[in-house]
């Protein structure tokens, strides 16, 4: 998110230009913003939209967090205004479209940015946010438990189960059964299953072979038949 970067990341040197001394406004022209790209892609066929967002990755981060209110910052609300930011975007999205947001939490060559389980997200996020489905990276014990998606209303949740960090396959048991966990909180026909992440995030790709890449895919669409027929 453009706010993260000027506002939060470089906060202590950050001076707003006079037409966005109130946050306020620069939230609202930053949704607009997204409003128009919704509408150019839609116009020119697209019916799918998926946003990548690596701010909720830093917000559960606990150190990231301790860093960021150790400046005065209140990354609670910062989230709240997100949230309504997103929400905002939103409003042009036709009936026929659905958007989705993947919460990144880093994959350049193998690795990553941020850790820590969703709940400091989970409530203002899954609770609030009108998107249509996430993409939560579950790959590791970074990710935390299932548990914040008890806040999950009608969206979708795609479960990153499956690494692209790394070549080796996961074990298809142990993946079902995560799928059972995660289905004590959000209704079984509500969730998917894919990678945590792409494979290639950045030019320099992660470090598995395109061989590795397909045994990945091949292993989630056999797991997905067999969870969900």
């Amino acid at each position: 998110m453009l706010h993260l970067i000027c506002c939060v990341r470089g906060s202590e040197s950050y001076q707003p230009i006079d037409r966005y001394k109130n946050e306020d406004d620069l939230y609202h022209e930053i949704a607009l913003a997204y409003q128009k790209a919704i509408k150019a892609f839609y116009a020119r066929g697209c019916r799918y939209l998926q946003f990548d967002d690596t701010s909720w990755g830093e917000f559960c981060d606990q150190s990231k967090r301790d860093d960021y209110a150790s400046r005065g910052l209140d990354l609670d609300q910062i989230a709240k205004n997100y949230v309504k930011m997103i929400n905002e975007a939103l409003e042009a999205k036709p009936e026929d479209m659905t958007i989705t947001m993947h919460i990144c939490r880093g994959n350049f060559r193998s690795t990553w940015f941020s850790s820590g389980g969703y709940e400091p997200v989970a409530k203002t996020l899954f609770g609030g946010c009108k998107i249509d489905g996430f993409f939560l990276e579950y790959d590791s014990d970074r990710s935390g438990d299932f548990k914040p998606l008890r806040f999950i209303k009608d969206q979708k949740v795609v479960l990153g189960l499956v690494t692209s960090k790394d070549p080796e396959l996961e074990d298809k048991t142990e993946i079902k059964e995560r799928i059972k966990e995660a289905a004590q909180y959000v209704a079984l026909d509500q969730l998917c299953l894919s990678p945590q992440c792409g494979f290639s995030s950045t030019e320099e790709g992660n470090i598995l072979t395109d061989e590795d890449q397909w045994k990945k895919m091949t292993l989630i669409k056999e797991i997905a038949e067999e969870v969900w027929g």
